[in-house]
């Protein structure tokens, strides 16, 4: 009797252990979190924006604007932080109800509530050269045809024109956030951006900055540009 039960116990255990470790392995696959990097999508423009709009000439007027082409104060364009390049947008100026149509050349304003920062034509057009700055509506007319690709955001912590300055807050930065990078705007003498971060969507980006903000006092949520020049102010 008791040799029979010993033989039996010692032709299941195989069987068991191979019963047990299916089970574990059906299990682990099942319970097991599946990581998905998390692709950016094609942006979603919000139309209608309300704040404030600003204008801009010298001395950044003869200068190339972050797209590349070269900034004339005199043409109907403008800078916003996060529509594309090319984008046509009708300016509502609240204040009179005056229109103008202008294109996204150039990143800007980097001043709390401001949404927009015009030309000196697209300025003369709904009459804020005078007051400088006035509530506008921004009415999207066209975007150009992007990519998931091209969708990716960051945030700019600072400005500089002393690219070591610049460098400091980027490496400090860094170690707190994540990459960060600078963003060198021709002119004489250059503005160096600090720009922390590469996330997918404005949410995203919204969140960091509020981090960001705490330790800098002010943050702006900005699309990251193919003509970015990426890097620290040594590798310029």
């Amino acid at each position: 009797m008791g040799s029979r039960h010993s033989i039996a116990r010692s032709a299941a255990t195989p069987a068991a252990i191979c019963a047990l470790t299916l089970a574990a392995l059906t299990l682990g696959a099942c319970g097991k979190k599946r990581h998905v990097v998390t692709a950016p999508a094609v942006p979603r423009i919000v139309n209608g924006e309300t704040g404030l709009a600003s204008w801009y000439g010298y001395p950044y007027h003869g200068r190339p604007a972050a797209d590349g082409e070269i900034y004339d104060m005199e043409r109907l364009t403008a800078a916003h932080r996060t529509l594309p390049f090319g984008t046509m947008v009708r300016v509502v100026n609240l204040s009179n109800g005056k229109t103008v149509d202008v294109r996204i050349i150039d990143r800007g304003p980097f001043v709390e509530k401001r949404i927009i920062d015009l030309s000196h034509a697209a300025a003369v057009a709904i009459d804020l050269v005078g007051p400088g700055v006035a509530p506008v509506r921004l009415d999207i007319l066209s975007v150009p045809s992007l990519t998931s690709a091209d969708n990716w955001y960051g945030v700019q912590a600072g400005a500089f024109l002393d690219a070591g300055r610049a460098e400091t807050l980027r490496a400090t930065l860094e170690r707190e956030f994540g990459p960060a990078h600078l963003v060198q705007r021709p002119g004489s003498p250059s503005l160096w951006r600090v720009v922390v971060g590469r996330v997918p969507t404005e949410k995203a980006a919204s969140a960091l900055a509020a981090q960001v903000r705490s330790q800098t006092g002010t943050a702006f949520v900005v699309r990251l540009d193919p003509s970015d020049s990426l890097g620290t102010a040594a590798s310029q």
